[in-house]
Order: C-alpha cells, then structure tokens, then sequence
C-alpha cells in the first residue's frame, strides 16, 4: 500500500454536492426528530395566536372581533370568542466541534467538510418552517454562539478549525452545558462532533436530552478505525501536539490499533443510547448526505 493513501485532501475540500432533491427529502425526517415540525406541534406558555382550541368563553369588551365563533354564538344566543393555546418558533441549536482533530482526513474530504456539509444542511432546513436556527462553536477556545439566522451559521463556519496543539478535554461539556442554560425553550439539538478526546460530556448531553430532541451526529475518518501496514509511521496527536512513531508492519500493532477503536466507537454509542439520543454516524470517504437520509429514517 503506498503512502498516497495516508496523503489527506491538499486543502479543504468543502462539503460537496448537496443535491436538492436529497435535502428536501430530509426535510420531514429531521421535523420528526425535532419533535414535531407542523403547526400545533409545538406549544407555548398562555393564550394566543395558533391551531389547537384553549377556551371558548362568552365575549367581553376589548376581545379581537375575529375571534368571535359564530357556531357558540348562534348556539347560545350570545357573543362567544375562541382563545387559542399559541405555537412557538422551534429554535434549531447546532453545536459544532471546531477542536483540530476535526481537521483530519485522508479519503475524499475532511471531517471538518462534512460537518460542516451537515450543519448547512440542518439550518436551511431549520428555517424552513419559519424555525430559528443558531450555533454553538466548541474546541477553539471557550465555547462561542452565533447570531441566529443561517447567515452567521455560514460566517461561522467559514472560520474553519482551531489550529493544532489546542488541547480542551471538557470543551463539549462545556459547550453543552451552555447551550442548556440559554436554550429555555424546548427545541432540536444537533450535536455535529468526532467524539474524539472529550471528557464529561455525558451528564451534560444527558440535562439537554431530557428537555430537547437530541441528535448527535459522529463524523470519523476509514483510517481511524485501522493503521495500514505502511512501515515505520510518524503520528501527530493534532489535541496535544504528542508525537508518537509506530512499525504499522507488526499485525499486533495494527491489531491492536483497530481494537482500541472498535472499543471507543462501541463506549460512544452505547453512552449514547443510555441517553436515549439519536445517533448517525458518517463518514469522510462516503456520500455523508445520502448517509445522513438513510439513517435517519
């Protein structure tokens, strides 16, 4: 095997085609993981403007004329006026992983492309419905929200990843956490990450599954899962700056390797499911959108 396909791509290569008809297909399967996209699926506090009936009460003077419901008032020989239970805007939160493991990838992009294909994909789709969507950025530095609005989701996203050697292990948490304290409203949470050297996340995703709909979305690179029998092989942690060198030729090392990871890959899920979380998992050496369709269904 030569070394060319441990070579990543020269630069980023961006997410790629985004088809239309493969984006509106996901628009549906993700309102469902949102719980719930279609109007009256999704309550406010009070009485006002929207779908599902409140009260039907005689009328009193200051009451919008509108609302005045001919059927009771023919019923009853008096002036009835319908109060609606409101819909509220469902916000679309997507916390991203900007740490420099991100920036690996030696198939037809890097991870940091598809997440950053995903996170484009869920806020169009997040507007769609008159929702809201914005972002939290976590792994360079402390944890950054934007703007809401798909605009700053691209200014943001435009920024790329944090440069090698940045080392936060409870930057998700932390991230999480924070979005847990802005978020009051109950909405959809996308959590757009590798999975990759981050400690305590699973109590704070755990707070944020137990009020919002929660999809975790783990990008991974083929050459993560198994070291190919290369040679002597020179590795850099891109977390911590740590360089390590390996003899990939020895089946025990590449073993060995390849069983870690199986072991990290199964703790991540098996977190993931005790909390109850969607899970997708994409790759940078597939069709991530037509991936993300399929397992979503």
């Amino acid at each position: 095997m030569s070394d060319a396909v441990l070579r990543p791509p020269a630069a980023r290569q961006g997410p790629g085609r985004m088809p239309t008809a493969l984006v509106d297909a996901l628009d549906l399967v993700v309102a469902r993981h949102a719980a719930g996209a279609l109007p009256g699926d999704r309550r406010a506090a009070g009485m006002g403007a929207g779908t599902e009936l409140a009260q039907l009460r005689p009328y009193e003077i200051g009451d919008d004329v509108r609302q005045i419901d001919a059927a009771a008032t023919a019923r009853t020989g008096e002036p009835h006026v319908r109060l609606h239970v409101p819909e509220r805007t469902l916000t679309t939160w997507i916390v991203l992983d900007v740490s420099p493991s991100m920036a690996f990838g030696t198939a037809q992009r890097l991870k940091a492309d598809v997440a950053e294909g995903v996170a484009l994909v869920l806020g169009n789709l997040a507007v769609r419905r008159a929702g809201r969507v914005a972002m939290m950025t976590f792994g360079a530095g402390r944890p950054r929200g934007s703007r809401p609005g798909v605009v700053a989701l691209r200014r943001v996203l435009a920024e790329g990843v944090a440069p090698d050697g940045v080392n936060e292990p409870h930057a998700m948490a932390h991230a999480l956490g924070r979005v847990g304290r802005v978020a009051r409203q109950p909405g959809f949470v996308a959590v757009i990450s590798d999975f990759r050297e981050h400690a305590g996340w699973t109590r704070a995703l755990g707070a944020l599954s137990a009020r919002h709909s929660v999809l975790a979305l783990e990008i991974g690179d083929p050459r993560e899962a198994e070291l190919p029998a290369v040679g002597r092989l020179a590795v850099v942690d891109p977390e911590t700056g740590e360089r390590l060198e390996v003899d990939t030729s020895r089946p025990r090392v590449r073993e060995r390797f390849a069983e870690l990871e199986r072991e990290r890959r199964a703790g991540v899920a098996r977190e993931l499911r005790r909390l109850h979380v969607d899970h997708v998992a994409l790759s940078t050496d597939r069709d991530w959108l037509l991936d993300l369709g399929r397992r979503l269904r």
